[in-house]
């Protein structure tokens, strides 16, 4: 069992750019995630539809946010968070989805698992630009909420091939990259790079 490697969009590339650069990647890839607020339901319908038609499976690719989206293709399942519908309510009305939850504290990792998330999307642990001036959690905040839970933590933020293995040693399941790989001049190198850290690791 390797440990889970998560690919979320970056909110910088077109359709046509990051439906290519996933094409090319997604064997090595456990989840995709599909996070743009600034896309209509018809763009994020289309991504969707455009990752089939270049051969990503559906269980594979994930939906932020928008419930209905990740309903209406058939997607493995939505990311949520603290700002989206209730976990418990999305999981009462839409059992066929896998729910994540994104989370900041133990506190908020607690509760979404009492309101029945799949799993834990933590960070920031490491410094990233897509965040600045926030401080960063850190590996001991990480270890400390992989204890509290039952469900699977996947960390976030400031993510390298480097970092993995001491982040899986926290207990985390997994790790989510964005720029570290839809950013990279070789997005199939790049990806590598992280699946080699993620087998080593188990």
């Amino acid at each position: 069992m390797h440990g889970q490697l998560h690919i979320i969009s970056t909110g910088q590339q077109s359709i046509d750019t990051f439906s290519t650069i996933v094409a090319a990647i997604h064997k090595d890839v456990d989840a995709i995630h599909i996070r743009e607020k600034t896309w209509t339901a018809t763009e994020l319908m289309k991504t969707v539809q455009r990752l089939v038609d270049l051969g990503v499976p559906l269980h594979k690719i994930i939906i932020n946010d928008r419930v209905d989206v990740a309903y209406v293709m058939g997607t493995k399942g939505v990311q949520l968070a603290h700002h989206s519908i209730d976990v418990a309510r999305v999981k009462e009305n839409f059992p066929s989805l896998q729910i994540g939850c994104s989370v900041h504290s133990v506190t908020e990792a607690l509760q979404a698992e009492v309101n029945g998330a799949d799993y834990i999307l933590y960070g920031h642990v490491f410094p990233t630009r897509s965040k600045p001036g926030l401080p960063p959690k850190g590996l001991q905040r990480l270890s400390q909420l992989v204890q509290h839970v039952h469900v699977p933590v996947i960390a976030i933020g400031g993510m390298t091939p480097k970092r993995t293995a001491d982040v899986l040693a926290t207990g985390a399941h997994g790790i989510a990259v964005l720029s570290g790989v839809l950013l990279a001049d070789h997005p199939q190198k790049a990806v590598k790079a992280y699946a080699r850290a993620l087998q080593r690791r188990r």
